[in-house]
């Protein structure tokens, strides 16, 4: 089989398929009901890059030893082979189209080349004008704005990134259609990443009238203020600069709220777009049924909840992502010659209610792509990491989850699988794990994005079906270490009652028990 990997920058689970009735997302929706679909996918650090090199790696963020943008893994903690690497080393083209890695220091300025790619990495030429004065504002002024729909003629190379990574990747699809090799094709779209820049006529999908506030969009009364992100990436945009927002809790007036939530749908239909036309190129290509098709992000992004905007924190909203596998053969059965599997859905026209092929509910987590993908393609499936593996190439830190595709994923047994100290049982509840550094117990302009030297603070979280868990203990970035016997606050909210986080009872409920369990796994 060979893969293809389509990782978007910022993309929440807003979609038809997870339930979302106002988005118009046809083209995932799509792929999703020939998929498994992960309800309950977590990301290990919600920003970018940590993110990135935690699930290409599968090593969670105290392993790679990153937690902001400024050091590269192989260097800074030990040289651990990527998802890309291993499939290459056995005999796959690999090749990645947009953000895949980070760019800049935490990939060595080259996306991990030569490393993890067979040929140098595609980046956009559009790229750099990403925050650049491209949006209209009153008089006909450009402005760097937050809210940024455009005329695509109007832009630098009458372009959008995004459209060109598609470009490339289907370009990239007909050269491998003739190679008979396998590959391993990485996509990676910006959108909905901030600035919300995106072709104008999405805006059409979305009128103003339909668009509400976060169903919370105030600061929990209990959430201690180590726990809050003041959102300093949206406050520099000219827009939002001229509302002189005050600094760190806002809030940001209720209209403008309203535009942001509007434009992050109309960059999620945008993008929709981009993997419908992607999609459909590989219905063209022949290769839908010898192609395994994995859909994720790097994590979510809040939407005016508990008063935040962007990421930079540890609630679900920041740091759930959807996740779905299409495997021929498996999740859905294979299409006879010449059928189309995914034929491209125009989302002005389309109105499309299809459901998932497999849902699981089970708590997974990014770090587990690694080896997915290596035993859905029939590799080996990398060995699970020793308690220290900063000198061990090839390990993760993640299992597979391909246990759970199995409609009947209630019934894994511990005999089964085994049970050692490396990988926690399965019978046990699952149980995904994230985390978020802070410079100070209160919100400073470095909060969201503090770096290595700075962060004084890290934010342990533990989410189960019932429940989030998060402890904040004093961190000493010199030597990595977390003190669990310093900790200067907690949250604990319990799902059932509380769906959108807004009730910490940590301190008046009794959670020792669950102390203990988040500490015995960091140590394990």
């Amino acid at each position: 089989m060979n893969v293809l990997f389509i990782v978007v920058d910022d993309l929440r689970p807003v979609l038809g398929c997870y339930g979302d009735n106002l988005v118009k997302s046809p083209n995932i929706d799509q792929l999703a009901s020939h998929s498994i679909v992960f309800s309950n996918a977590y990301a290990q650090q919600a920003v970018c890059a940590p993110s990135r090199v935690s699930f290409l790696t599968g090593r969670r963020p105290d392993t790679t030893r990153l937690y902001d943008f400024y050091s590269y893994w192989r260097v800074h903690s030990g040289n651990y082979s990527t998802m890309p690497q291993y499939f290459k080393e056995n005999g796959y083209m690999t090749m990645s189209v947009g953000k895949v890695f980070h760019p800049g220091v935490s990939s060595n300025y080259s996306d991990d080349y030569p490393y993890s790619w067979s040929i140098p990495p595609f980046h956009p030429s559009t790229e750099k004008y990403e925050n650049d004065k491209t949006c209209r504002g009153k008089g006909g002024r450009l402005y760097a704005n937050l809210v940024c729909p455009v005329d695509v003629t109007e832009m630098p190379g009458g372009t959008l990134p995004d459209i060109q990574t598609t470009e490339e990747a289907i370009r990239l699809l007909n050269v491998m259609k003739t190679k008979k090799q396998k590959f391993f094709l990485a996509v990676g779209y910006h959108k909905p990443h901030i600035p919300l820049r995106y072709p104008q006529e999405f805006l059409k999908l979305y009128p103003l009238e339909n668009i509400t506030l976060a169903p919370d969009p105030w600061v929990p009364e209990k959430l201690p203020p180590v726990a809050y992100n003041p959102w300093m990436d949206i406050r520099k945009r000219d827009d939002v600069k001229a509302l002189n927002v005050t600094f760190p809790y806002g809030p940001l007036p209720d209209d403008f709220q309203r535009l942001i939530r509007q434009s992050y749908y109309a960059a999620v239909s945008y993008l929709d777009m981009q993997v419908g036309l992607l999609l459909n190129a590989l219905d063209d290509v022949g290769l839908s049924n010898s192609t395994i098709v994995v859909f994720t992000a790097d994590h979510g992004w809040s939407l005016g909840e508990h008063g935040e905007w962007a990421k930079y924190s540890n609630f679900d909203v920041a740091t759930q992502v959807p996740l779905m596998f299409y495997v021929p053969g498996m999740t859905t059965s294979s299409a006879s010659k010449g059928e189309r599997v995914f034929p491209y859905l125009d989302p002005f026209s389309h109105i499309l209610g299809l459901v998932p092929q497999g849902q699981s509910k089970k708590m997974v987590e990014l770090v587990s792509l690694f080896s997915t993908l290596a035993e859905l393609a029939g590799l080996q499936v990398p060995p699970a990491c020793p308690r220290t593996s900063f000198r061990v190439a090839l390990c993760t830190e993640g299992a597979s989850i391909v246990r759970y595709f199995k409609s009947s994923e209630q019934k894994v047994q511990k005999e089964e699988d085994g049970c050692n100290d490396t990988d926690r049982c399965y019978s046990e509840e699952p149980v995904a794990f994230s985390q978020y550094p802070r410079p100070a117990d209160t919100p400073q302009w470095d909060s969201d994005k503090p770096k290595l030297k700075d962060i004084r603070i890290m934010g342990y979280s533990m989410r189960t079906v019932d429940y989030r868990y998060t402890v904040w203990v004093r961190f000493n970035p010199e030597n990595f270490s977390a003190d669990f016997e310093d900790v200067h606050a907690g949250e604990l909210y319990m799902m059932e009652t509380d769906p959108n986080q807004d009730n910490n009872i940590y301190n008046n409920t009794l959670h020792g028990h669950l102390f203990k369990k988040i500490v015995d796994f960091l140590k394990h």
